[in-house]
């Protein structure tokens, strides 16, 4: 299912001798909501890398890994966090996530304003940003001051581009699953274009990323210390970039000899910024169905703890937990809590190299979410039916469709069903709806005591 995401801009998107004007549509703002917000103006210092990484944003939005073709163009979204202005797009397919960060030492002008919306990427714009080179600066301005805007006659150029609801969800689970990342490798730059360069084109099978001396080199099973790399086609829009890279750094869980394919994310260093790609553990798995977001979605106080941490952010280009929970007057672990559901609905994202969230805001809300996720409404339908019975405090019994189910709770905090979903998953997807029914009545429960 699609849902129309309608772009009305000023003008359109255009490079102009040595001045990039970016058109802004529907954003949010620190001030609140901006029919074309103005967020900066000034100099963009390193404008090569800067083009070469936003042709790639744009190369990722068009793209349909899972079945090779283009699609209709995405447009990025844009955040301006005051010292650095990020840019995402998801692929068409769901299944990676693409971040440029033009950093600080990047920029030089002035922030007009804080917030987040969506910018024009035209054709005639990706050519002339093919041409960008040398050393030379751009003027860039990200929105058009009001004056300017005002001058026109309404909105001149009107995009309405299909967003799957999956595209959605799966802004909101990447943030979820990045965050429990770790660095795994660091490679210098000509050791980074040995090992992107040297990766299988076309190969869509899962890889596994090994120390080799200073190295990474590709292998087809999974060994202590390795990082998955499923679908290495899908990390070839960093290959145009190598000519600007100083290093590459790969992030993902601790893996195991044996174990299943999982997520990674990748991080080319460029000349003051960052590009990153975050990938699904296989082509033809979208990101929106591995379920990381469900339990946060499920208790009633992480709702109630969102909305309080909501209010306290200001497009943070870091959000630290600890601060938050001063100014709160809650424990640091319920303020992430908060932060998780609060990335359900596109609110923070989440920096993996700076092992932090930052504050953006997408045009969808967190109820919308949790409706495009059939388990959570199952959950929610057999919690309303009465289908949960606690045995014990550990054990409970969820009766679905004539069937038994067992839910148990273990005291080391793990949670495991006796349904095929996890036997299949053992909730490497996610929770089963039987278990995020009983961890609801459970959560009720303990309200309840206290």
């Amino acid at each position: 299912m699609a849902t129309a995401q309608a772009y009305a801009y000023s003008r359109p998107s255009a490079l102009a001798g040595d001045s990039l004007g970016l058109s802004t549509s529907g954003g949010t703002t620190a001030a609140g909501p901006a029919a074309h917000p103005h967020f900066f103006s000034g100099l963009l210092t390193q404008a090569a890398p800067a083009a070469a990484g936003l042709i790639a944003l744009a190369d990722v939005a068009q793209a349909r890994y899972h079945q090779p073709q283009l699609t209709a163009m995405r447009d990025p979204v844009v955040t301006c966090n005051g010292d650095r202005l990020r840019m995402e797009s998801f692929s068409a397919c769901c299944g990676v996530y693409a971040r440029l960060d033009v950093l600080e030492g990047a920029l030089d002008g002035d922030v007009v304003e804080l917030g987040t919306t969506n910018v024009d990427v035209n054709g005639p714009l990706r050519e002339a940003l093919a041409r960008v080179g040398g050393s030379d600066p751009l003027h860039l301005a990200v929105g058009a001051d009001e004056l300017a805007v005002t001058t026109l006659d309404g909105a001149v150029v009107e995009k309405k581009v299909p967003l799957p609801e999956r595209w959605l969800r799966g802004f909101a689970e990447v943030q979820v699953i990045a965050a429990a990342f770790d660095p795994r490798a660091e490679l210098t730059a000509p050791e980074a274009v040995r090992f992107l360069r040297g990766l299988p084109r076309g190969a869509r099978d899962v890889l596994w990323a090994v120390p080799a001396g200073r190295g990474l080199r590709a292998t087809s099973r999974p060994v202590p210390g390795a990082v998955c790399l499923p679908g290495p086609e899908r990390l070839r829009t960093m290959v145009p970039l190598l000519r600007f890279a100083r290093a590459l750094r790969a992030y993902g869980p601790v893996v195991s000899a044996g174990n299943v394919p999982v997520a990674s994310a990748w991080e080319l260093e460029l000349p003051g910024m960052r590009y990153v790609l975050t990938l699904s553990p296989e082509v033809r798995r979208g990101f929106s169905g591995e379920g990381a977001v469900l339990d946060a979605l499920i208790t009633d106080e992480a709702a109630e703890d969102a909305d309080l941490i909501g209010a306290l952010l200001a497009f943070e280009p870091r959000v630290e937990p600890d601060l938050l929970a001063g100014r709160a007057g809650l424990d640091t672990a319920r303020v992430r809590a908060a932060l998780t559901q609060l990335g359900t609905s596109g609110r923070v994202g989440y920096d993996t190299a700076e092992a932090a969230h930052f504050h953006r805001e997408l045009p969808y809300d967190r109820d919308r979410v949790a409706a495009m996720n059939p388990r959570l409404r199952s959950a929610h339908a057999l919690v309303d039916g009465g289908a949960v019975d606690f045995v014990s405090d550990g054990v409970a019994l969820v009766e679905v469709e004539d069937r038994t189910r067992q839910v148990r709770f273990g005291d080391d905090g793990q949670v495991s069903c006796t349904c095929p979903w996890w036997t299949d998953h053992r909730g490497g997807r996610g929770p089963c709806k039987h278990v995020l029914a009983a961890r609801l009545v459970r959560s009720r429960s303990h309200e309840t005591v206290r």
